[in-house]
């Protein structure tokens, strides 16, 4: 018998989630960018294409996320993780400006 994790557990896990799943958008555009070349091969519709590239990649980000997430919260605890996914996302856009500040 598994036991009935109640809602207000999960409600809690959300915020981490999506910290996670945007600090990991950007490293998983490589299998994203593969994935949108055999789309550009079938035969579906350009903007079919671009909607299922759409949902096929905010759902990786979100599965990815919620994997990370679950992780570091039995590892370190809600908290922690929800704090490590915030500093994710505030350093990947910190590396974001400072190599566009390179090229300039």
């Amino acid at each position: 018998m598994s036991p009935d994790l109640p809602f207000p557990f999960w409600s809690s896990l959300l915020p981490g989630i999506a910290l996670w799943a945007l600090a990991l958008y950007l490293p998983l555009s490589g299998p994203i960018a593969r994935f949108e070349e055999s789309l550009a091969q079938g035969p579906l519709h350009p903007s079919s294409q671009q909607l299922l590239l759409v949902l096929a990649s905010l759902a990786l980000a979100l599965a990815v996320g919620v994997v990370i997430e679950i992780l570091l919260c039995w590892a370190l605890g809600p908290d922690w993780s929800s704090s490590l996914g915030l500093i994710a996302v505030l350093s990947g856009l910190f590396w974001s400006v400072a190599s566009r500040q390179d090229k300039d």
